[in-house]
């Protein structure tokens, strides 16, 4: 990959992470709110935008950041499996995005319940646990990626250090030649 080509993959990859992150603690803010107000029509409205939410930005923001984090492995000199901290972090979104396309469902049971009106109250309240304890987890999840993507941490897969072995391997030949 060019040079110019990787800065706008990482550019892509740390943009749609970001908004990703920022989703999530916009969609924990609704879960607040859902779960604390004494107004049940913010309540019920809370609860109606998380569905609208999830498929329009954290859909998209997950898929986003999976896939320009994969060109964005697959074209550097990290690779997608040569270090641990990419393999971790590419599981990590892997599961995140998989776990949010299934908590859709659970989303969507919500907001359905929500816009029925048949619930008011603490019933009505209790609706939005499920999503405040999803959308905690997701954080934590998205600032444990974020930790490994700046810290980066020590540690070659055994095809890494293969691999590793292999170029110096190549660069002592190279010099021996010389």
């Amino acid at each position: 990959m060019s040079p110019r080509t990787r800065k706008a993959a990482l550019t892509a990859h740390v943009i749609s992470s970001v908004g990703w992150l920022g989703a999530v603690v916009a969609f924990l803010a609704l879960a607040v709110v859902g779960s604390t107000s004494q107004d049940d029509q913010l309540v019920r409205a809370a609860l109606l935008v998380m569905q609208p939410m999830t498929w329009f930005v954290l859909v998209p923001l997950a898929f986003t950041s999976l896939f320009t984090g994969l060109v964005s492995a697959l074209g550097t000199t990290w690779g997608l499996i040569r270090h641990y901290w990419v393999l971790f972090k590419l599981l990590l979104t892997l599961i995140a995005t998989v776990v949010l396309l299934v908590y859709t469902q659970t989303v969507g049971f919500v907001a359905d319940t929500a816009a029925e009106g048949a619930l008011s109250g603490n019933n009505l309240r209790a609706l939005a646990g499920s999503p405040q304890l999803h959308a905690t987890l997701a954080l934590l999840v998205l600032l444990v990626s974020t930790v490994l993507a700046v810290y980066k941490p020590r540690g070659l897969t055994p095809y890494g250090q293969r691999k590793q072995h292999e170029q110096r391997r190549r660069a002592n030949r190279a010099v021996s030649t010389r």
